[in-house]
């Protein structure tokens, strides 16, 4: 048996490999478990109910979910089964940016996983121009269950069913996601069973798994990264576990022993800044020798398996501190995949150099998602890069200057159908011969390993005419543990400068070793001698950098930056639109010092 659509996916599980614990998740304090066979049970049931109420192929189904889950699962399967184009929504997403999605998509039934997010919902859909059904997964009196979609399959509905499932041609809409983007109102990305289908296809050869591994998710569900993985997981047969909250992540990790899971580069980020900070805290001995296995870390190279002496330090730093770190990831984990945004080439090689291998890859929405990806067998990884292109994908560097940079097109049966009703936008990103403009800037390096370098529209001139990529200064900056985020500005300005959001819990560390008193973060980012310090840091950051380059000057904010207050999308890009916005008054001053 093969599978052409995303709901044969169980199907071709069950006939294959079985497994007595296809899915898992958390109810309560314990874990539940579902087999292959009691999946399909679900899928059937739900799809039954769904029928029963009425809906008809093509309707809209919404998933709202705040975190991943075997029911988000089930019921995806389910609806698309009988034709119904499933809606993922953002947990995190705005007030305003759910209204619009409300009335834009018109959603027929929409379910959530908690009390919350149900109020949120049921608030916004009162607004909407249409009536929308809503459930929640918790069981609460008075707000309508999830278990009301479930009904039990006679033989009328089995052969109705049947008769639906033979209906869905690969072709057909599975999905409509929606994505922010990093300016304006979201866009619904849709995609067919046979876009995702390819995207799975192409990248099930590229990571070694198969049923007798175990996974790890705690990624959201509504992005289309994290859901085309877990497809993936389900067709190669793996046991597959989704935490209950981000938060709970690492402890439960210890209890799963995952072989693989993905993350965002964030997560490393904060793992190694937690090192660090061991390493600041520890007595003497202990603090040199983190530091010496970081530095032994970063600069791990692939082909160092021929350097005997770095072999024999590596080992040394694996028994005394590396073993540590897997074990505090359950301690059987192979390989790690990252995605959604840039990784630092540093932390690949360090938690490579760990036993952890770290694979980058890169993709979009409008993709399916996957474009390229660093592979796990030898010769197949560069750090630095997203990888090279997976099966089935074309890549051209458009219009390449003398570095050969330009932007990304692609091609391949992953690009999208296009955006829900925008049909004018669709046609300035898709060519007539099908090639989709990713809007990122990249190049080849090594003969075949792309590399994102900017974001097409966010790279800008200064007054003086010279060229500055935001994205490559501001990678170098979130580097250092002192700085949280930053922001470049200089667009038609007279130099660059900078928006930084400092990690305060590092910052007041720096002022207690340096017998600078500490009151209030907003008091801080004005104090002298942090400014002082600051400005050296981030001189000696940008060390390597052109002149016109370098930030010649730089505000210290002191408000955490989130999704729902605006900085970011729900995929943690920032939204430069609305910082520009925000912090005018911050930015303009900078120029009239």
């Amino acid at each position: 048996m093969d599978f052409k659509r995303l709901f044969d996916i169980f199907e071709y599980q069950m006939e294959r490999y079985p497994q007595k614990i296809a899915l898992a998740h958390r109810e309560g304090d314990a874990w539940r478990y579902f087999s292959t066979e009691s999946c399909l049970e679900y899928i059937l049931k739900i799809s039954v109910g769904l029928m029963k109420r009425g809906l008809q192929k093509g309707d809209k189904l919404g998933l709202f979910f705040a975190a991943g889950s075997a029911w988000f699962n089930f019921l995806d399967f389910a609806a698309m089964q009988i034709g119904l184009v499933t809606v993922p929504i953002h947990a995190n997403i705005r007030d305003e940016e759910l209204a619009y999605i409300l009335n834009e998509i018109r959603l027929k039934v929409c379910i959530t996983d908690t009390k919350l997010l149900y109020e949120k919902l049921t608030l916004r859909s009162a607004e909407a121009q249409y009536p929308l059904d809503c459930f929640c997964l918790e069981n609460i009196s008075g707000i309508p269950s999830f278990r009301d979609l479930m009904g039990l399959p006679g033989q009328h509905e089995l052969q109705k069913l049947k008769l639906l499932k033979d209906s869905v041609k690969e072709i057909d809409l599975a999905t409509v996601i929606y994505t922010s983007g990093t300016s304006g109102m979201p866009k619904g990305v849709m995609l067919s069973h046979a876009n995702i289908v390819s995207n799975i296809k192409a990248t099930i050869t590229l990571v070694p798994v198969d049923c007798y591994k175990r996974a790890f998710s705690f990624l959201p569900l509504s992005h289309i990264f994290e859901r085309m993985v877990s497809f993936t997981y389900i067709a190669a047969g793996v046991s597959l576990y989704y935490a209950d909250h981000i938060e709970n992540a690492l402890p439960m990790m210890k209890q799963v022993k995952p072989h693989y899971f993905t993350c965002v580069p964030k997560l490393l980020e904060r793992i190694y800044d937690d090192i660090l900070e061991q390493s600041n805290e520890a007595g003497f001995l202990k603090a040199k020798l983190l530091k010496w296995a970081l530095r032994l870390g970063e600069n791990y190279q692939l082909r160092d398996g021929v350097n005997v002496i770095y072999g024999l330090k590596r080992f040394l730093a694996d028994i005394l501190v590396y073993r540590y770190w897997r074990n505090a990831l359950g301690g059987k984990v192979e390989g790690v995949i990252v995605g959604a945004a840039a990784l630092q080439a540093k932390l690949g090689r360090l938690f490579s150099a760990a036993g952890i291998e770290i694979r980058e890859g890169y993709g979009l929405t409008e993709t399916s998602p996957v474009i390229a990806f660093n592979r796990f067998e030898p010769g197949g990884v560069k750090f630095g890069t997203v990888g090279l292109p997976i099966p089935g994908i074309r890549i051209k560097i458009m219009h390449p200057n003398e570095a050969g940079e330009g932007e990304v097109w692609v091609s391949g049966p992953g690009v999208m159908q296009g955006y829900y009703n925008k049909e004018v936008l669709t046609q300035s990103v898709i060519t007539e011969d099908g090639w989709f403009k990713t809007g990122d800037i990249g190049k080849f390096v090594h003969k075949r390993f792309l590399k994102i370098t900017d974001r097409k529209k966010d790279i800008f001139k200064t007054s003086s005419g010279k060229y500055i990529a935001p994205k490559v200064l501001e990678q170098k900056l979130n580097t250092s543990s002192f700085i949280e985020q930053s922001f470049i500005v200089g667009f038609n300005k007279p130099f660059v400068a900078a928006l930084i959001l400092p990690n305060y819990d590092q910052l007041k560390k720096w002022c207690t070793q340096n017998k600078v008193h500490w009151t209030a973060p907003q008091y801080m980012a004005l104090n002298p001698r942090v400014l002082a310090f600051m400005k050296k840091h981030i001189d000696d950051l940008c060390a390597d950098f052109s002149k016109t380059e370098r930030i010649k000057a730089f505000v210290l904010l002191h408000r955490q930056w989130s999704v729902e207050t605006g900085e970011f999308t729900p995929t943690l890009k920032l939204k430069r639109g609305n910082i520009l916005n925000k912090y005018q008054k911050e930015i303009e001053a900078l120029y009239k010092k």
